[in-house]
């Protein structure tokens, strides 16, 4: 055997086996160092230096734990996954922008955005926008979401209310009915 040939085995026994090995450790330390970045500032995630770290899930979770619209760095198959996105938007439903068209059309997942920022309103899906639970739930976090309502619900007395009681020039958004009712006109004045 050469002294070369001798001498690569003896390193590799040295070093406790193959390479393999050390990459692996290099892949686990770099992934630690991501997480803790990631904790400290979900932001960072949009800067990992792997998109592999996008897609994956316990980073993502540990990013939007932090800072809900770090969801837009995350890869398509997490902006669809149910668990990712409502950590998000329980963060910050703004996050609700990053999710899926699917999720933006889970009730579940619009109701917990839109009590965390009735503006997450403008992202739902249609049929949402033209659900009143949905549409209280918004404007009474934010009565400037009445904007993002359905036609109908900015018709609605109840809704209109609700939202002028949050934001009085929230007004302007409601149906020309509604902009002249006493009673919508007495909340906005009593405020």
């Amino acid at each position: 055997m050469s002294q070369i040939a001798k001498r690569g085995g003896d390193d590799q026994n040295q070093t406790g086996g193959s390479n393999a090995g050390s990459l692996n450790y290099n892949r686990v330390e770099h992934r630690n160092l991501i997480m803790n970045a990631v904790r400290k500032d979900g932001l960072r995630l949009g800067r990992s230096y792997s998109a592999a770290f996008t897609a994956d899930k316990e980073v993502v979770l540990a990013a939007v734990a932090r800072t809900g619209s770090a969801l837009a760095y995350a890869s398509g198959s997490l902006q669809a996954d149910e668990e990712v996105v409502l950590a998000a938007v329980a963060q910050d439903g703004r996050a609700l922008r990053y999710a899926s068209a699917g999720l933006q059309a889970d009730k579940r997942i619009v109701l917990t955005a839109v009590s965390q920022w009735g503006g997450a309103l403008r992202f739902a899906y249609s049929t949402l926008k033209a659900d009143k639970e949905v549409a209280l739930a918004a404007v009474t976090q934010d009565g400037y979401a009445l904007e993002f309502a359905s036609e109908a619900l900015r018709a609605d007395k109840e809704v209109v209310l609700a939202a002028v009681a949050r934001t009085g020039s929230a007004l302007a958004y409601a149906s020309a009915e509604l902009q002249i009712d006493p009673d919508v006109l007495q909340a906005v004045s009593s405020r």
